[in-house]
């Protein structure tokens, strides 16, 4: 059996696509492939989701059984040496669950980032304080030095924000007045978080916009998500949504829609990046009172 992966890199993702499409267009079944390399059938399906390693000889077989001219599967087979080199979160192994694995390496790879964060401040936002400041009361209790190294893990995931090559993504994330206003921790702590606030999203590509208790109910209140789009034409936008111990990910066209849509509709109960700027300048003054 495949030693399983806590998290494939995106063009693991996008290779196993195509390793199902080449099986497809040659007419095999996924119990076929398996039957002509004496494997169990739900390595190969595994394999195609990429929920377990591409392994060389396994791929390079299941190309030459598929009809693969050798010129394909020599590009094939090169960019699976791109794609079983490990992410830098593969470093976070220890503190990082496959399920989150999965949105932090969508998150590296994605061109544009686009989410609603109703009850704190969005991930990719926090200061280390603060970021350990809701990690202490998560569930389950994490110990001291594990509660740490996932602080470290979520600063980290902040370098996407700032990088040279590729470009960083395009932020969008709508926050709720609830997350300004619910204190974590101490009040040096939140002036803290609301100063970097009003120094992150002077970033060209980050846009911060919160929905102020006026605006009253909207279509956010069912919970957080986010949606990732890629230039890569075989990876369509995808949505995550959170809960308390799993996420979910969907691909479905409708689906996205529905999410896209909301987050528009959820934008429009929002100040704009101009006013949320001067909200959090207002906020930013009573914590100094």
């Amino acid at each position: 059996m495949s030693e399983p992966k806590s998290a494939p890199t995106v063009l693991a993702i996008v290779l196993g696509r195509r390793l199902a499409a080449l099986r497809e267009a040659a007419g095999f079944t996924a119990g076929r492939a398996a039957a002509q390399l004496r494997i169990a059938q739900t390595t190969v399906t595994r394999m195609e989701k990429a929920e377990t390693s591409l392994k060389y000889a396994t791929v390079k077989t299941l190309l030459e059984i598929y009809g693969v001219s050798q010129p394909e599967i020599d590009e094939f087979l090169g960019l699976l040496d791109q794609a079983t080199t490990p992410g830098w979160w593969q470093s976070f192994r220890d503190v990082l669950p496959g399920w989150f694995g999965v949105h932090v390496s969508l998150e590296s790879a994605a061109t544009e980032i686009r989410g609603y964060e109703p009850g704190v401040i969005p991930g990719l936002l926090q200061t280390p304080d603060y970021a350990r400041a809701v990690l202490e009361r998560g569930l389950p209790r994490m110990l001291p030095d594990v509660l740490e190294r996932s602080v470290d893990l979520r600063i980290k995931r902040q370098d996407i924000l700032v990088r040279e090559d590729p470009s960083p993504p395009q932020l969008w994330l709508v926050t709720d007045e609830t997350s300004l206003r619910r204190p974590a921790g101490s009040p040096a702590i939140m002036r803290e978080q609301i100063e970097h606030l009003l120094h992150v999203t002077e970033l060209p590509n980050v846009t911060l916009q919160v929905c102020p208790f006026a605006a009253g109910l909207h279509p956010g209140a069912f919970g957080p998500f986010t949606i990732f789009q890629f230039e890569i034409p075989e990876l369509p936008d995808i949505v995550c949504t959170d809960s308390l111990s799993r996420a979910g990910y969907s691909e479905q066209r409708e689906e996205v829609a529905l999410f896209r849509q909301a987050l528009g509709e959820i934008g429009t109960y929002a100040l704009s990046k101009q006013k949320t700027k001067e909200f959090l300048g207002d906020i930013r003054k009573e914590l100094y009172l």
